[in-house]
């Protein structure tokens, strides 16, 4: 469901059995999500490798990335943000409980990085 107007704070569990999706808006090849994380991850053995571009940014809690080609995940805290270029495999290693961990995700579908 998308809205046209609301809170990004707004409506955020305490606890969820999987991670939480929202879309908040949709237009030509962009998709923007508000991702909700309560001591999520990937599974231990799964990569994340996306057929689009992903800037994500972390509004609240923290949160440790890891890509393929790094050797550590990344530290997230609020106001951080990563370029996530298509088919670069990533994964979230955790996320925090208390508070709930909220990304704000902008997909980009065949974008052209060359520009």
């Amino acid at each position: 469901m998308i809205v046209d107007a609301g809170h990004l704070f707004a409506g955020i569990p305490t606890t969820l059995p999987a991670e939480r999706f929202d879309t908040l808006l949709r237009t030509g090849g962009c998709r923007l999500e508000r991702i909700v994380s309560i001591g999520h991850a990937t599974p231990p053995s799964e990569w994340y490798d996306q057929d689009e571009d992903e800037w994500v940014t972390l509004l609240q809690g923290r949160a440790g990335l890891r890509f393929a080609d790094e050797d550590a995940a990344r530290i997230l805290t609020p106001g951080d943000y990563v370029w996530i270029p298509a088919h670069r495999r990533h994964r979230v290693e955790w996320t925090s409980h208390d508070p709930p961990t909220v990304w704000l995700a902008l997909h980009l579908e065949g974008h052209d990085k060359s520009r």
